[in-house]
């Protein structure tokens, strides 16, 4: 039980650093140059982002929080295949307008 409520402390121990002014002006920066979600735009579809994410999770690193590369998500993409990824799965592929499906690196597979 302890061992768990630690983790959980530890998971939200660097949760501030999203309320600083540093961050908000960063993340609204980033929206404003990118504003559709990247995992959308591999599956042709056009999506506003609403989330600014770290590609490399920092894990309360401040430098990489401030300095690590950032990519545009929906929340759906954020909330879903952005975990999976995390967690060491990968992404469910698309089904594309022609019916095929649609890699993880955004190319459409083709019939052999």
């Amino acid at each position: 039980m302890w061992a768990f409520l630690l983790a959980m402390y530890k998971a939200t121990d660097y949760h501030y650093l999203y309320d600083t002014a540093r961050w908000k002006r960063l993340r609204l920066n980033h929206l404003q140059l990118n504003p559709l979600c990247v995992y959308c735009l591999e599956a042709d579809r056009i999506t506003e982002a609403t989330i600014c994410d770290h590609i490399e999770p920092h894990k309360g690193d401040e430098y990489k929080f401030f300095n690590g590369k950032l990519q545009s998500l929906c929340k759906a993409h954020h909330d879903k295949d952005k975990k999976r990824e995390e967690m060491g799965l990968l992404r469910q592929p698309y089904i594309g307008l022609d019916g095929w499906p649609i890699d993880l690196n955004g190319s459409k597979q083709t019939e052999k």
